[in-house]
């Protein structure tokens, strides 16, 4: 039996069947709608695209052999503006059916010759849900950590407990959709705070929302059930999810117990959305910590550098999660920014002494596409060409993400580096049009590493080149894209490819 057999609560997926042959639409009709499905029908292709510009669907079950126009020219139309539908390829006439290049490049998830009977169609469809259902969860994870980024800067600013606590309700509360949240501060860990905890509370106690209440009257009045759930949390340092109920940490650098984030959820929260919370409560846990050197522990300097150093590392997981959710987007680029980072801090070794600027240059390599957060995924993994709006967008991540990374002081110093490193030595460049060595040097060896890189992978658009080729493309752009010196530098050591390959997949395979 088939999870979406008839009898089974209807699902969220949406299915349009086009097809000129009435039969086939109302009995494919009647079938997916016994699996669980909401299905339309059409049968004259022209239709069929405009609905599918009008409205939503998740899966196209495709006639092959149509008028006034064939199955493979409605694709071509729908892809100009639709890239995420799945589809499947629907034929009677086999020897007629388009050639498996053509299915690639229209990017057709599925092909099936017409039966009487559907279970292998089915099985199809099945598959193409699995896969949408993967690809949200990515894009909810992408979201979310956009949404952090974006939060999580805030905390960072000098704030009162009480302002800070709001600041991380709020937040919480945009993040899982739920009112129902609250935050309690540890009076043991805050001296200035030990008669009373500062706490933010739900719209299940008022509408204002703050709070200065007795904890342990607060818990057993409103949240008897996180009594456990502390005590739990306090040893574990891990998320506590009982009925519905989910208890976060909050804790320091070095383990002490600083409070709680407590959600009542609506409905059971999904895996993805408690794994954006744990990453988000360690934000808050550090900007918590932060706030209370700052407020009671002034006199300690040496454990305010310790937090700055736990924000960093909270930040850097951040940043890294963000990053490899860019890379994840499109398999072809996966790898790249670690190539570009360690290509670039060979061409730096030449030049810069300073170990600390070859980490500042290691990791403006590492995160120099990061900005490529808010592209949308149907420009970064274009088949075709792309349009000017397209290609304007695409030419925004260089300044995005100087715009992520200058929120924090850690990365301000790296931020110029990754906002110029698509300048031109030419001045053709952008954001802005800087020249020469207008342009900072780190970013000039970005840009070189960065091509060359590029040139060598394996796009979905183009095959790779081979290493003579690139070598002779950086040369030929030596004095109009890149600085002609570095190109000279990044050729010598290009003599020593092979053993610098071999350290790539080494360090890879160690990683």
């Amino acid at each position: 039996m088939r999870k979406n057999r008839k009898g089974q609560i209807h699902n969220e997926f949406r299915l349009l069947v086009l097809d000129d042959d009435e039969m086939i639409t109302l009995a494919l009709r009647a079938y997916f709608e016994g699996c669980g499905y909401t299905v339309d029908i059409e049968s004259n292709p022209l239709r069929a695209i405009e609905k599918i510009r009008l409205d939503h669907y998740d899966i196209l079950l495709l006639d092959f052999l149509m008028n006034p126009i064939c199955g493979d020219k409605v694709v071509e139309e729908i892809r100009k503006f639709n890239t995420d539908l799945f589809i499947i390829l629907l034929t009677g006439h086999k020897d007629l059916a388009p050639p498996v290049k053509t299915i690639r490049e229209l990017d057709i998830q599925g092909y099936y010759e017409k039966s009487d009977k559907f279970d292998q169609l089915e099985l199809l469809v099945e598959s193409c849900v699995k896969s949408i259902r993967q690809m949200q969860t990515i894009r909810r994870y992408r979201d979310g950590l956009n949404e952090i980024l974006n939060d999580v800067t805030t905390l960072y600013q000098d704030q009162n407990p009480q302002q800070l606590v709001a600041a991380i309700v709020g937040q919480v509360r945009s993040l899982c959709q739920e009112d129902d949240v609250f935050v309690m501060l540890n009076p043991q860990n805050i001296p200035a705070f030990s008669e009373k905890v500062s706490l933010v509370s739900s719209l299940l106690l008022s509408g204002s929302g703050d709070y200065e209440l007795d904890a342990a009257q607060f818990m057993r009045l409103y949240y008897p059930h996180f009594l456990d759930a502390i005590q739990r949390i306090k040893s574990s340092r891990q998320p506590d999810l009982c009925e519905q109920r989910l208890a976060l940490p909050l804790h320091d650098e070095s383990g002490h117990f600083l409070g709680m984030i407590g959600i009542h959820f609506r409905q059971a929260p999904a895996d993805t959305l408690i794994q954006l919370l744990t990453l988000y409560s360690r934000q808050a846990g550090s900007a918590i910590a932060r706030m209370i050197l700052h407020t009671v522990l002034q006199s300690r300097n040496d454990q305010l550098k310790e937090t700055n150093k736990q924000l960093k590392a909270s930040y850097m997981e951040t940043i890294t999660a963000v990053r490899l959710m860019v890379e994840a987007k499109d398999i072809y680029t996966r790898g790249h920014s670690d190539r570009v980072s360690y290509y670039t801090t060979l061409l730096a070794k030449k030049r810069i002494p300073d170990p600390q600027r070859l980490e500042r240059i290691r990791l403006a390599g590492l995160f120099h596409d990061v900005g490529k957060i808010g592209v949308p995924d149907s420009i970064l993994t274009k088949l075709g060409p792309l349009s000017e709006e397209e290609y304007a967008q695409i030419r925004r991540h260089s300044e995005l993400g100087c715009q992520i990374l200058s929120a924090m002081s850690f990365f301000q110093e790296i931020a110029g580096i990754i906002r110029s490193h698509h300048e031109r030595w030419d001045g053709k460049g952008y954001p802005d049009g800087l020249a020469g060595p207008q342009i900072p040097l780190e970013s000039r060896m970005i840009a070189v590493a960065d091509a060359f890189d590029a040139m060598t992978s394996f796009r979905a658009y183009r095959q790779s080149l081979s290493l003579d080729q690139a070598r002779a493309e950086l040369i030929r752009n030596k004095g109009t894209q890149f600085d002609p010196e570095l190109v000279d530098d990044f050729i010598e050591i290009l003599n020593d490819y092979d053993q610098i390959h071999a350290q790539l997949e080494w360090t890879f395979h160690e990683l």
